[in-house]
């Protein structure tokens, strides 16, 4: 059953961190709703950083939304515009990429975009196509639709510029070409982290220009890592990965602090609005907050991964976290002939990233932190011959069973 206009802009509007301008939105809605036209959605992908986690989803599943909708999305790699390299938020330019670089990452997006987009409602696009192919002419008309005024009201230009910090000339030419591929794909609508608004609305503007309809810009929060305070990152560890294996996602999810869980339900998961609604009703009633942290942990899971398979990552996490019994999927280690005792296992060990180091694993065993089938390992014991399916546990959450 197709949505009416007024129903559609309460699902776009879930999450969002701002929308620019709401009324457009609504027009173009209208507009698409009778002609049954769908509306060309616009996602900028850097090609600098292929692993997506969570905080990257957020823009993705804003889209997949819109999909569901009936509308079609654009993924915009911007293999051109990564010779230059994005600028935003940085002290200094970065180091533009080589196009094998490039090529590389294109592929990894590939395989992870797809596990929230619609591939049947996605076209993917290289802005090489149509930036390569400029004369010198047409970017000096492209450099004149704006002012070294407007480039410098970019935050991160103008504390390089107060502080004396070095701008490449061709840096300002970034948000101009992003804004270009906007024209090219006469986009309706693109989609960014509010971090992106200094671009996104730069699309806006240069379509103005260029005698094309405005774009909406619909800009998602950044959402906070599993520590609760910054931005879920990589180089932080606080990130949740979309390619994570399901058990992990599902233990990382339950490390949610709880006042970020229906953030979360907001912004990385495809419930209705009503749904969260719901949820917070069962939470002023009394229920208690883990099960709806374990019902996020579920759809999270779930959505990447599948029914079965968060079916089995929860019976891992109930076992090895809430029962503390040995879980039955555990990584296995094969034990070397003539190797069988514990002690002459523990290389293996370390070498199979089980352990970080010896003195690692005898500090843990001095801690009562090592069990050897269920039972609590002493130094005394470390000569323990090992048989074929023992179980080692190292702390509460690494497990592993042994082989010969």
């Amino acid at each position: 059953m197709r949505l009416t206009p007024a129903e559609q802009m309460k699902i776009i509007e879930k999450g969002a961190a701002e929308i620019i301008e709401e009324g457009e939105l609504l027009e173009k809605l209208e507009r698409s709703y009778n002609e049954q036209r769908p509306l060309t959605i616009k996602l900028g992908l850097d090609p600098s950083a292929p692993d997506i986690h969570l905080g990257h989803a957020v823009v993705l599943r804003k889209i997949k939304q819109l999909q569901d909708l009936g509308h079609q999305a654009v993924i915009l790699i911007g293999d051109f515009t990564g010779r230059i390299g994005d600028p935003s938020g940085k002290a200094k330019g970065r180091t533009a990429l080589s196009d094998e670089e490039v090529r590389q990452n294109a592929e990894t997006y590939y395989e992870q975009i797809f596990k929230v987009l619609d591939k049947t409602k996605t076209t993917v696009r290289f802005n090489s196509e149509w930036l390569s192919k400029l004369n010198f002419e047409e970017v000096l008309k492209l450099a004149a639709s704006t002012s070294v005024a407007r480039m410098l009201e970019r935050d991160d230009f103008q504390n390089r510029y107060q502080n004396q910090s070095p701008i490449g000339l061709h840096e300002f030419f970034y948000p101009l070409m992003q804004a270009y591929d906007s024209v090219e794909l006469k986009a309706d609508i693109e989609i960014g982290g509010t971090d992106q608004t200094f671009n996104i609305l730069m699309g806006r503007t240069l379509q103005k220009h260029m005698g094309q309809e405005k774009q909406v810009a619909i800009f998602m929060p950044l959402i906070e890592g599993l520590d609760g305070v910054e931005k879920m990152s990589k180089s932080l560890g606080n990130y949740i990965g979309i390619s994570e294996a399901p058990e992990i996602m599902f233990k990382k999810v339950m490390e949610i602090p709880d006042p970020l869980v229906f953030k979360y339900f907001e912004l990385t998961t495809d419930e209705h609005p009503l749904a969260i609604e719901s949820l917070l009703d069962r939470l002023e009633d009394g229920e208690n907050p883990r099960n709806i942290k374990l019902e996020l942990a579920e759809i999270i899971t779930a959505l990447y991964h599948g029914e079965d398979a968060m079916k089995e990552a929860k019976r891992y996490f109930e076992t090895a976290f809430q029962k503390r019994e040995i879980p039955e999927n555990i990584p296995s280690l094969l034990v070397e002939i003539g190797k069988e005792r514990i002690e002459e296992i523990i290389p293996q060990l370390v070498e199979s990233g089980f352990v970080r180091s010896k003195s690692e694993f005898v500090r843990l065993i001095e801690q009562n932190g090592v069990s050897f089938n269920g039972d609590k390992l002493t130094r005394e014991e470390l000569d323990t011959i090992v048989h074929n399916g023992d179980v080692l546990q190292i702390g509460k959450k690494r497990f592993v069973r042994f082989e010969k």
